[in-house]
């Protein structure tokens, strides 16, 4: 029984701790197929921050009910069980809150931009595969409401188009 118990709650971390992501390298898929606003501008300032975790109450709901669980059949004495099992519960709430709230914390970075008419913006996302340093040109994709900052692809001149072939 403890072994199930300890089983479904380290399944239990797991999938809190995957529920959700900011990253900027993931879509979500009422993103996509959506038209973006896409806005020139040059980092200023790259900082690390972090995004602090989420508390659903989902990790104190899971540990109270693990915790309660594992507490109720710790005695055979009915009240010292009753007792254990509502310390286990309290127990198993406060160390499920904090384990979804860490597991769910993502390192970020803050980025200052300089926008192409002379605003600066701000923009707090977490860490991608790409580094940004100051002087970079990038672009800012904003969809409902929300905006990643990407590097600007890199541009180059379009070929001139060939003329007429002047061969006989």
């Amino acid at each position: 029984m403890q072994a199930t118990l300890k089983s479904v709650a380290a399944v239990s971390i797991c999938v809190l701790a995957a529920c959700s992501t900011t990253s900027p390298d993931v879509i979500k898929p009422e993103n996509a197929q959506r038209m973006s606003q896409v806005e020139d501008a040059v980092v200023l300032n790259v900082r690390p921050v972090v995004i602090e975790g989420s508390q659903s109450g989902a990790g104190a709901v899971t540990g109270g009910v693990l915790g309660g669980a594992a507490g109720v059949g710790a005695s055979s004495n009915n009240r010292s069980s009753a007792m254990i099992g509502v310390a286990g519960a309290v127990a198993g709430a406060i160390v499920g809150n904090a384990v979804e709230r860490f597991g769910t914390r993502e390192d970020a970075v803050e980025i200052l931009l300089q926008m192409a008419n002379g605003q600066r913006r701000s923009v707090v996302q977490a860490k991608g595969s790409e580094t940004f340093n100051a002087g970079d040109a990038v672009i800012l994709v904003t969809t409902g409401g929300k905006t990643r900052v990407m590097l600007a692809p890199k541009v180059t001149a379009p070929q001139a188009a060939p003329g007429p072939s002047t061969s006989k």
